[in-house]
């Protein structure tokens, strides 16, 4: 990984170079850890920025917490380590303006991602000094994935098959929402061990599956992003598992859906669960090299429009070392298919506050199509009694 973390590099100072680009500077952890190959695990929520100083015609530059500089020099391939401290002259602003110099003509920075106590130093630190987006730049060399990278999402497809296994057998009557999440993250961070050593790099890889699952059930299943409770499971309920921000294995992350009903399901719901796999089918049949974006969004929303339903904004986004990249399937982009994009293609509608269709999976572009990065029975899944 980190031997490709430096190719990586190499290639975006090129870019840089052909744009005419000095120097920019990285804050977002995704964005690191896709260059420089570590991430901390605590940082900016703290108001403890870690940044990485990218230069067209020189090394780069990690500024990082002294606490966690004894790690970050162990994860990552950059040499040029500046340690700063929480007392003292010792500062991280100090630390980047010395990285910067005294009189940068412009700074070209993550816009949508910078955090705002970092924005707020450049502004007063560097009056008048352009500050410009790197995102684009970055995001277009992140949009095709290597073949280590497409190990590493379906390695994670497999840890998202086994989460998804043990939701779906945590579900009977009588069971209780934070009981289901518990056996995902058990079964998840379980089958992530089974992939990594305690040696090199790879040490400094948690198994542990967290954040907070997305887990609607019963009258409040249209509830998007709602989080795992007390709730008891009654027959007939449906429940919605969503691990777009839990399936993430070194720092890769994919989208992953299902719908279950317990013991039983009525016509309405499974007319409405029908649509939205039927949706998801058409769009991953669509996804090919040469395919515009905006066709794959406008596949599912033909078989939508066919059972009568409305859809929303989008069809999928594109995955990666952050949770949404470059492009979207969605109308209005344009952008060309090519082998090596990933995906994660849902299907889901929302018909009356309760009743509901979800179905969610990440893919891979290949040569002629595309193949699936996650698996699970794609069809009505109703539990035993």
């Amino acid at each position: 990984m980190l031997e490709e973390a430096r190719i990586r590099t190499a290639r975006l100072q090129s870019r840089m170079k052909e744009l005419g680009i000095r120097q920019a500077v990285f804050t977002d952890e995704s964005s690191i850890a896709y260059l420089a190959g570590f991430w901390g695990y605590l940082g900016i929520e703290f108001g403890r920025p870690t940044m990485l100083v990218l230069r067209a015609e020189d090394e780069p530059v990690v500024i990082t917490p002294m606490m966690e500089s004894e790690m970050v020099a162990e994860m990552t391939w950059v040499s040029d380590i500046r340690v700063w401290e929480d007392m003292g002259q010792r500062s991280w602003g100090r630390a980047l303006s010395q990285v910067l110099g005294d009189s940068p003509s412009e700074i070209w920075i993550e816009k949508p991602h910078v955090p705002a106590i970092v924005r707020n130093f450049l502004d007063d630190s560097f009056p008048g000094v352009a500050l410009k987006d790197i995102s684009p730049v970055l995001g277009a060399q992140r949009m095709i994935k290597s073949p280590l990278e497409i190990q590493v999402m379906k390695q994670a497809g497999q840890i998202a098959g086994a989460m998804m296994k043990a939701a779906h057998e945590s579900l009977a009557e009588g069971g209780r929402e934070y009981e289901s999440a518990l056996a995902v993250i058990d079964a998840g961070t379980r089958k992530a061990a089974g992939f990594l050593t305690d040696k090199g790099w790879e040490r400094f890889v948690s198994p542990m599956i967290h954040n907070l699952q997305i887990l609607q059930s019963g009258a409040d299943t249209s509830m998007v992003h709602r989080r795992a409770s007390v709730r008891e499971y009654r027959r007939a309920d449906p429940v919605y598992f969503c691990f777009c921000n839990m399936v993430q294995f070194k720092q890769y992350k994919l989208g992953f859906d299902r719908m279950f009903h317990i013991a039983e399901i009525s016509d309405e719901a499974a007319r409405v669960q029908q649509a939205a796999i039927d949706a998801q089918a058409a769009a991953i049949a669509a996804i090919r090299p040469g395919a515009l974006a905006e066709d794959i969004a406008a596949a599912a929303n033909a078989v939508y429009a066919e059972r009568g339903y409305e859809t929303g904004y989008r069809t999928g986004r594109s995955i990666g070392v952050a949770y949404l990249e470059a492009p979207e399937l969605k109308a209005g982009d344009r952008t060309v298919l090519q082998p090596g994009m990933t995906f994660a293609v849902d299907g889901g509608i929302s018909i009356d506050g309760v009743t509901a269709g979800r179905i969610g999976d990440s893919v891979v572009v290949t040569e002629d199509g595309c193949d699936y990065l996650t698996d699970y029975p794609r069809q009505l899944l109703v539990t035993a009694g």
